[in-house]
């Protein structure tokens, strides 16, 4: 069974910041390419950041590049997002997501995780 756990949301002040991070078990980590993505309350889920299976590519949107960073432990199997200067803008629920394929779009990615709660106040 596929698992995608996340943690490390909660509530911080505007400028500050968190570090999510998204434990995967069940499949080859490996083999999988890790995204994160973002809902806020009455908008679309949105891409925030992708990291190739190796770790030797990355990519953002750009609300959050030069603010936030993903990374990842393949020994570990886990995905990181360090967020920096956060926002009120930022407030969503952050995903993460694995599909074999790099791709920005979320209708791509074949498993997710439940999600963790990020809040920002101004």
């Amino acid at each position: 069974q596929v698992q995608l756990v996340e943690s490390g949301g909660g509530l911080v002040q505007a400028g500050g910041g968190l570090r999510l991070s998204c434990t995967v078990s069940g499949l080859l980590f490996n083999d999988y390419n890790m995204a994160w993505f973002r809902q806020g309350s009455g908008t679309e889920r949105e891409f925030v950041a992708r990291i190739r299976r190796r770790g030797n590519g990355t990519d953002y949107a750009a609300s959050v590049r030069g603010r936030f960073t993903i990374s990842r432990d393949n020994d570990k199997n886990t995905v990181s997002l360090q967020m920096s200067s956060l926002q009120s803008e930022d407030t969503a629920v952050y995903y993460c997501a694995a599909d074999m394929r790099y791709t920005p779009r979320q209708e791509d990615y074949l498993y997710w995780g439940q999600g963790t709660q990020v809040t920002v106040s101004s």
